[in-house]
């Protein structure tokens, strides 16, 4: 990769001395929205449709990779047809980083349409290696920082179809552009295949670490089992958010240092910050709707809220980390009713092995162990696949980033 870097580094000194050209997306492209809806009509036209997922999750488009059937009318069909060469992007989503996502059709596609909720971009001038590369270039963070500026909404964010017409683009000759295309696509590959390794060897610790798990928490009848209402002093529902908040505060302040937490996994849990707390001590909460029977260990001095559950472990009985890695063998059901959920009735009712303290400790100490290596992203195989994608982001922002044309340059 570097032996490349230096080439095209070189290729764009001699090629474009003075700077590469920027132009607007519409100067150059046809931006369309209104695409086709997820809908089946007895008297429209059955066809395949090329939806948000597909661009999200593909780099090349063929017709192999649209799934979903629908229905739209003739006009439709003609107006949201997919060409070889056209770009497909995501205009919004509910996280800035996954605006601008995009995907290369590489054929034609007779029989599909694409979806409301992406936009075509065709060139004016077909040309399939342009195309690549301005895929390449809406990874950029010199078009990320673009979307940031002007992306507007509240719990969704986009642009609007002026506004991507007015992103700019840099336009390096054609031979440039087939060269960093050829780059990224070879790395991209490599990419993908260290990927898929680490994917592999990932799922097999995983296995591994289940399968130890399972034996250490399993027990036979020298261990007895108790309800979590007999090992716990306390088993309560987070309620309402308290007086004085902060949502969406990401990190604490002095004015408010206190997290709230909410029904969720991982950090999509943390609502905010308060200046007050409910719980005092360490305890385990239990996600009650939404990601149900999410559980993990909370440190002292937090809120719940939103019916999230609130396990305070007796601690001459169990150990909060102890707590939680037995939940995870536990089947948590949840009651009836429209929207599922865990109610403290139910969770009470939950049994689990309680070995003496000191088993407890060891247990953990193990389970730790392997679970710093299986999950935590500062450590293990994690950290290797955060590190591969940091790399691949950190020489496609180099190959991307160009000199502005000197306009007033005297040959």
């Amino acid at each position: 990769m570097l032996k490349n870097m230096y080439t095209i580094d070189k290729f764009i000194a001699e090629l474009c001395p003075n700077g590469v050209e920027f132009k607007e997306l519409g100067e150059i492209c046809t931006v369309s929205g209104a695409g086709v809806d997820k809908k089946i009509n007895a008297n429209e036209k059955p066809i395949m449709l090329l939806n948000y997922m597909d661009v999200y999750r593909n780099r090349y488009l063929n017709t192999t990779i649209p799934t979903m059937k629908v229905t739209t009318n003739e006009k439709k069909i003609k107006q949201c047809n997919v060409l070889q060469g056209d770009i497909f992007i995501t205009p919004s989503s509910e996280t800035l980083n996954d605006i601008g996502n995009s995907a290369v059709s590489i054929e034609n596609m007779p029989g599909v349409v694409y979806s409301y909720h992406i936009m075509r971009i065709r060139l004016n001038k077909h040309n399939l290696t342009t195309s690549k590369f301005l895929s390449y270039v809406f990874e950029s963070d010199f078009i990320q920082d673009q979307i940031n500026r002007n992306a507007k909404g509240i719990t969704r964010f986009g642009l609007t179809k002026t506004q991507w017409e007015k992103i700019t683009i840099p336009i390096p000759p054609l031979p440039v552009q087939e060269e960093i295309v050829k780059i990224l696509d070879t790395f991209t590959e490599l990419e993908a295949e260290l990927e898929a390794e680490l994917e592999a060897e990932l799922e097999a610790r995983q296995k591994l670490y289940e399968h130890y798990r399972d034996e250490l928490l399993t027990f036979g009848d020298e261990v007895k089992r108790e309800t979590l209402n007999d090992i716990c002093i306390s088993i309560t529902a987070g309620g309402d958010l308290p007086k004085n908040h902060v949502k969406g505060q990401q990190n604490p302040t002095k004015e408010f240092p206190y997290p709230i937490f909410s029904n969720g996994s991982s950090e999509n849990a943390l609502y905010g910050f308060t200046d007050s707390y409910k719980i005092d001590c360490e305890a385990v909460t239990i996600s009650a709707r939404g990601t149900i029977g999410y559980h993990t260990v909370r440190s002292k001095n937090f809120t719940p809220i939103i019916r999230l559950i609130t396990l305070v472990p007796n601690t001459e009985i169990a150990i909060s980390k102890f707590l939680n890695y037995a939940l995870d063998i536990t089947e948590i059901g949840h009651s009836g009713g429209s929207i599922p959920q865990l109610t403290v009735p139910n969770v009470k009712k939950i049994e689990i092995p309680v070995p003496p303290l000191s088993e407890q400790q060891r247990i953990i100490n193990i389970l730790d162990k392997f679970d710093a290596l299986v999950n935590d992203i500062s450590a293990g195989l994690p950290a290797e696949l955060n590190a591969r994608r940091k790399q691949y982001e950190y020489y496609r922002n180099k190959l991307l980033t160009f000199k502005p044309l000197e306009t007033d340059h005297v040959g």
